[in-house]
C-alpha cells in the first residue's frame, strides 16, 4: 500500500510506515511543505495512495469528491514524534485491518 503523509505530520512517519512493508512518503519530498490541499489531493489519487493527515478538510473531501482518495485521520494531539509513533504502533493491528476494507476514512486516535 502507498501512503502520503500530510505536513502537518513529522516526516519520520515514512520511514516507520516503510519499516511496516508500504511505500511511504512525506509531502515535504515530493511537493513542499507549503502545498496547497487540492494539490496533495491530487498526488495522492494519482499515485493510489493513502493520505495520511490531521486536516479535517481532507476528510469532507474524501465522503464528497471524486475521483476519491481514501484517508487515514490521525485525531492525537500535538505530541513528540516518539510518542506519537509509539501510539501508531499500538493502533497498527486496528489500523492495518481497516485499511484492508474499502473504508474511505479511516480515524486513529480517538
Amino acid at each position: 500500500m502507498k501512503f502520503l503523509i500530510d505536513a502537518q505530520l513529522p516526516p519520520s512517519l515514512a520511514p516507520w510506515l516503510r519499516g511496516k512493508g508500504h511505500e511511504a512518503e512525506h509531502v515535504a519530498a515530493v511537493a513542499g511543505l507549503d502545498a496547497p490541499d487540492a494539490m496533495i489531493w491530487d498526488l495522492a489519487v494519482k499515485n493510489d495512495s493513502v493520505i495520511v493527515t490531521k486536516d479535517r478538510d481532507f476528510i469532507d473531501w474524501a465522503r464528497s469528491r471524486s475521483p476519491r482518495a481514501r484517508v487515514v485521520w490521525v485525531r492525537f494531539g500535538n505530541m513528540r514524534r516518539d510518542v506519537l509513533q509509539g501510539l501508531l504502533d499500538q493502533a497498527w493491528p486496528d489500523l492495518e485491518n481497516a485499511l484492508a476494507t474499502d473504508v474511505t476514512v479511516i480515524e486513529v486516535g480517538r
